[in-house]
């Protein structure tokens, strides 16, 4: 009996703990759907061939996201274990890895990208009639290339000290100050009535070309604070450390950040083919998937909430070398995923269509977006698991065998079913999403294999 409540007791506070560190996470990421929420809408509202233009472009935004998310992961998982051990000095000394990680990667991806900005649209088979506002979009977003890796890495330095609070709220700014940007720079001056009461609007008129103006200001917001908050932490502040390179550590987090950057960069890659071949489909259907992909990601904040605090709870606890807390920990999370995730993906089952409004007017966009949302709203539950697993791994610094699933799942499942259907069978969004749904699938089915298996624990270094 007192063993039975010492174990209901262990299973409460493993709760609360989780629920800590994963609501600010949570808010975070609904707080980011929230203002790619606001830019679709608003851009939305100039026409099907505007949301186009910005759509176009976002699994490519995604690519170039993915060296910083990667090395962020890296040092995360590098701090989050030397905190469990009560390394502090080497969780500092990870952190000044991390400023210089943010400076190259930051100036090498703006120049590339800047680079590539004017042709892009038309490597990726984008209509003439889009390609101009695309390439314009994409080359204002990436201006602030050192800001938005200075958002990314810093925040999961802060992530991995627990302090989750503080990126929900640099975030909160940062989307705020998007939206308003968004309300005068896309949109002419316009009157307001209110009553008797007569607003005048000042706006920009300039669109597509506003929409990323104000997003790219945002990021220049957002990367300053992150780094402010950097060096006011306690626990990670540089202050007082001399800005070079440890060659052991920055090795330590390029083993584990590497792996992942390779897995982003072809899962994103697949993503770039992937939108190529539905440009395929027409302007309609690029429109639809581009708003569904968007209305989608409201209903998996929660997984992406809460894998955050997987990555830093597994890392601690493999810094205190407590096996069975990291197998009780991780099977806890992914089973509050995979219920959250069930009660959203009904929710998107059940009201696609009302989804789909919220950015578009065009009933046929409507139409065909709330169909494709319907098939992968079923798999959500699964989709909620592989989130917690991948962050179950990314914190304990196994990142090797994840990538070349990934990149099998990727190029081997949605990307080859995905030319069949499209390029041989001709058939259209629906079976596309179909081809996507059994990537995640496959994916997930990987995963889980491989941590019931418990092969990957035999990597790890725990003290019996």
């Amino acid at each position: 009996m007192l063993e039975t409540k010492k174990r209901l007791l262990n299973n409460k506070n493993m709760i609360i703990a989780i629920f800590a560190l994963a609501w600010p996470s949570i808010i975070e990421q609904a707080l980011q759907t929230i203002v790619q929420y606001a830019d679709s809408a608003m851009v939305g509202r100039i026409g099907p061939e505007a949301s186009a233009a910005v759509g176009l472009t976002t699994t490519v935004t995604w690519l170039i996201n993915s060296p910083f998310f990667a090395m962020g992961i890296g040092v995360l998982a590098y701090i989050s274990l030397s905190i469990g051990a009560k390394k502090y000095e080497k969780a500092k000394i990870a952190a000044v890895q991390s400023i210089l990680i943010t400076i190259v990667l930051g100036v090498i991806v703006g120049i590339i990208t800047l680079s590539v900005s004017p042709f892009l649209p038309k490597w990726l088979g984008a209509d003439v009639s889009i390609q101009r506002n695309a390439s314009l979009y994409f080359g204002i977003i990436c201006l602030p290339m050192i800001f938005r890796a200075s958002s990314i890495i810093f925040g999961a330095v802060l992530r991995s000290t627990g302090d989750m609070k503080t990126p929900m709220m640099v975030n909160l700014i940062m989307n705020v100050v998007n939206v308003a940007l968004n309300f005068i720079l896309i949109y002419d001056s316009r009157s307001l009535t209110i009553g008797s009461f007569k607003l005048n609007i000042y706006g920009a008129g300039l669109g597509v070309v506003g929409s990323a103006t104000a997003t790219a200001i945002a990021h220049c917001i957002s990367g300053s604070l992150m780094f402010i908050a950097l060096y006011r932490n306690k626990l990670v502040s540089p202050k007082g450390q001399k800005i070079r390179l440890n060659k052991p550590i920055m090795k330590k987090c390029i083993e584990v950040g590497f792996p992942v950057s390779l897995e982003r960069v072809a899962t994103c890659l697949g993503q770039v083919v992937f939108t190529s071949l539905i440009t395929r489909l027409g302007t309609v259907a690029l429109a639809a998937h581009s708003i569904a992909i968007t209305a989608e990601q409201a209903f998996y904040i929660p997984g992406y909430g809460m894998q955050a605090s997987a990555a830093t709870l597994a890392g601690n606890a493999l810094g205190e070398k407590d096996e069975k807390k990291l197998h009780h920990t991780s099977t806890t999370i992914i089973g509050i995923a995979v219920a959250v995730m069930t009660i959203t993906g009904g929710i998107l089952f059940l009201f696609p269509k009302f989804m789909m409004s919220i950015f578009t007017q065009d009933p046929t966009v409507i139409r065909t977006g709330a169909s494709v949302l319907r098939i992968v709203a079923i798999s959500e539950p699964m989709f909620g698991a592989l989130i917690i697993l991948e962050g179950i791994f990314n914190g304990v610094g196994d990142t090797k065998t994840p990538f070349f699933f990934s990149v099998f799942s990727m190029w081997g499942i949605r990307i080859l079913s995905t030319f069949l259907c499209v390029g041989i069978f001709g058939l259209g969004l629906k079976a596309v999403w179909l081809c996507m749904v059994a990537d995640n699938v496959v994916r997930f089915l990987l995963l889980l294999t491989r941590f019931i298996s418990g092969r990957w624990k035999k990597k790890l270094s725990f003290d019996k």
